[in-house]
């Protein structure tokens, strides 16, 4: 279908944001192209996005400075980011999405996440003799691959709240994939993480790996097969995947992985075109907490994001953390993220599934009781049991049994923060699971399908104590995805997320308490060395954390394992003084991308 430019023009974005465009069309490896600039932070009016892509950031904001709302740049940005960050999010995916309605004041959450098959049981992850699959033959699989929920969330995004089309949104990711992008060192270093699963299956070797090599650095990376399925999209509607001839690529995809001649055989899917034609992407109420006076919103079951981070601020809620020394607010934050995770792992599932006490894991009462068992100077040996959420509370009550950890989540993931003059809000996490997801390509059609599925736990059914996240057919698998929303006196005064599995939770919380508790700007608060306790035997810790604090948190019990970074977060603030903040990585994954359509320091 014929396409018109975006109303700015790429040079004119990177004039007004620090956001360079990217390299001519053409470009070629052994001609190296500037990668586009990253800028951490940005302040103005007009309207603000942060994403971990310049392009995808550009993109947003061209959308808002041509007249669209904060939606329909998320969607904009969002399938942009299934250009740039393919290994992380895509028309395979799925994602959750928090709304700020800036004419109601009301807060609104779109659930898109992925579905099992209805051909999947309780042991779809269990082998012949009834121990769970080997995790890594299980994500690079088509059995991983649940029913993508992304195009149906841009378009109940665009339905619910936009004020343009989907054909519309998707120009700006359309020319993106058509003409390229600048391969940066993310991207390189991505690619070689997958290149021994990529080179398994045909399409995704041929895309991924151009002329049998990795890419590389400063060429430009171009998509024409995605630039066509957004095109497909943009002309017929997300039906062409749900009921459609995309829909029938989708499931031949899964159900027969395209696997390259002479490598190993891998597990078949069970996704059926029926399971596409059910899928729905329901409005939710979203979780909702008060913490300092503020209201902080996140996202309900099948996430565990606004419980778990809910939880653990009403834990933390009876510590003055403002007044306390840096190292006790890190004690007390650690250790109340393990008490909120035990009762995530114990409690937290498919609502349609099991029965969630979203009320009482929320509840001043049953916070109060998980409160008692933080000592202000000792940690608790971990893993600590999961509390009691019946409605009966009084003071430190004995604690149900202990939890495992749910089991393994994908690193990936990805996260964008849009406002606009208005003051609508969009909050979204969209994924494909891991970083590359099921490794396997739709032939060409240029995106991966996800592994979702790997998320749900992997163990035998066990009558004397329910795990809530077992498969079964239709089910939403349990996310840590924490797209949070957070309002004073009923205005928006911030938003954040960020990607990194089960990791995403302690991200979205250490940024919360360092911002709301001890008054960091956003910027510097998504910067900070982070930890992330889950309440297993060692918390993982940056090494920046580690140098500056490990040493006194160890003399009060907690033990650490080193890991080279702990999320990407994004997020933008709305200021005092009407100006907009936008915020992004400095240095994870790369550095994030922040902008505003005008800027303006002041």
């Amino acid at each position: 279908m014929p396409r018109r430019r975006t109303v700015l023009t790429a040079l004119t974005a990177a004039v007004l944001t620090g956001v360079a465009p990217a390299g001519p069309a053409g470009a070629t490896p052994g001609h190296a192209v500037p990668p586009p600039e990253k800028v951490p932070r940005a302040v103005g009016t007009g309207g603000a996005v942060a994403t971990v892509d310049p392009d995808a950031t550009r993109v947003g904001l061209e959308v808002l400075a041509a007249g669209g709302n904060a939606a329909d740049a998320a969607v904009a940005a969002a399938a942009a980011l299934g250009v740039t960050e393919p290994y992380s999010a895509g028309v395979g995916g799925g994602g959750f999405f928090v709304w700020f309605d800036a004419a109601t004041g009301e807060v609104t959450t779109v659930d898109g996440r992925e579905t099992a098959p209805r051909a999947m049981g309780a042991d779809a992850f269990l082998g012949e003799d009834g121990e769970p699959l080997p995790f890594r033959e299980a994500v690079t699989s088509g059995l991983s691959v649940g029913t993508p929920g992304t195009p149906l969330t841009w378009q109940r995004v665009l339905d619910e709240f936009g004020t343009l089309s989907l054909g519309e949104v998707l120009q700006g990711g359309t020319e993106l994939a058509e003409e390229g992008f600048v391969v940066d060192e993310t991207f390189r270093r991505q690619t070689a993480d997958n290149e021994e699963r990529f080179r398994r299956f045909t399409p995704s070797a041929e895309l991924f790996l151009p002329g049998g090599a990795l890419p590389e650095v400063g060429s430009v990376f171009r998509n024409p097969d995605l630039a066509g399925t957004y095109e497909l999209l943009a002309a017929k509607g997300v039906d062409v995947l749900y009921t459609g001839e995309l829909g029938e690529e989708v499931v031949r995809t899964a159900q027969e992985p395209p696997v390259a001649d002479g490598a190993a055989p891998v597990l078949a899917g069970l996704l059926e075109e029926s399971d596409l034609a059910a899928y729905e992407a329901p409005l939710r109420e979203p979780t909702r907490v008060e913490y300092r006076g503020l209201e902080v919103y996140g996202m309900a079951p099948p996430s565990s994001g606004g419980s778990t981070v809910g939880e653990a601020l009403n834990v933390l809620q009876g510590s003055d953390l403002a007044t306390l020394p840096e190292v006790d607010v890190l004690h007390t934050y650690l250790e109340a993220s393990a008490l909120a995770f035990a009762d995530r792992n114990a409690y937290v599932g498919d609502p349609a599934y099991t029965q969630v006490p979203l009320a009482e894991l929320l509840s001043d009462g049953f916070a109060a009781e998980r409160a008692c068992l933080v000592d202000p100077v000792r940690a608790a040996a971990k893993p600590v049991p999961a509390g009691v959420p019946d409605g009966g509370y009084g003071p430190c009550p004995a604690p149900a049994a202990p939890t495992d950890d749910g089991g393994p989540e994908g690193p990936s993931t990805t996260h964008l923060t849009v406002a606009d003059a208005a003051g609508n809000v969009a909050s979204y996490t969209l994924t494909i699971e891991q970083t590359g997801g099921s490794g396997i390509t739709v032939p060409g059609r240029g995106f991966l399908l996800n592994n979702e599925l790997t998320d749900f736990t992997f163990a035998p059914a066990d009558p004397t104590r329910p795990e809530p996240n077992l498969p079964a057919p239709g089910k939403r698998p349990r996310s840590s995805m924490a797209p949070t929303v957070v309002l004073q006196d009923g205005e928006p005064l911030l938003a954040v997320g960020s990607p990194g599995g089960a990791t995403i939770i302690t991200t979205v919380l250490q940024t919360l308490v360092d911002r709301l508790d001890r008054g960091a700007d956003l910027a510097d608060a998504i910067a900070a060395p982070r930890a992330s306790q889950r309440n297993s035997a060692t918390a993982d810790a940056e090494p920046a954390f580690l140098d500056a604090y490990g040493a006194e948190l160890t003399a009060r019990g907690h033990a650490f394992a080193p890991v080279d970074e702990i999320g990407a977060a994004t997020g933008v603030e709305f200021l005092p003084d009407g100006r907009l903040l936008a915020a992004a990585e400095a240095v994870r994954r790369g550095g994030g991308s922040a902008g505003v359509v005008h800027p303006g320091e002041g």
